[in-house]
């Protein structure tokens, strides 16, 4: 709202309830903005808190499903063909033409 309309509005209000409920007037329409304020304000806060804990939630889903798709014999089954290479002996490994080297 303007300057302009402000000035409307309180004429009109002192016109229609007078000098003297025209503060009582103005003070309960101040408590209802406040309180309307202090609503939202509150909604606001408890939908930032929900909507945190739908992203925790699912961050944890996430979690679960990575760790449900981690193939723990896989790795052993690694770590078992690993340990049964002696380090202390030269490797042969294949060459790409097919022939084996030290």
């Amino acid at each position: 709202m303007g300057i302009w309309e402000l000035m409307v509005v309180f004429v009109v209000g002192l016109i229609v309830l007078g000098p003297e409920r025209l503060p009582i007037a103005i003070r309960t329409v101040l408590r209802w903005i406040n309180k309307a304020k202090s609503m939202m304000s509150s909604i606001q806060t408890e939908l930032n808190e929900d909507l945190h804990s739908l992203e925790l939630k699912e961050n944890l889903r996430k979690a679960a499903e990575l760790r449900s798709n981690f193939k723990v014999p896989d790795i052993q089954h690694s770590l078992q063909d690993l340990t049964k290479v002696d380090l202390r002996q030269p490797q042969h490994r294949e060459n790409p033409n097919g022939s084996q080297s030290k």
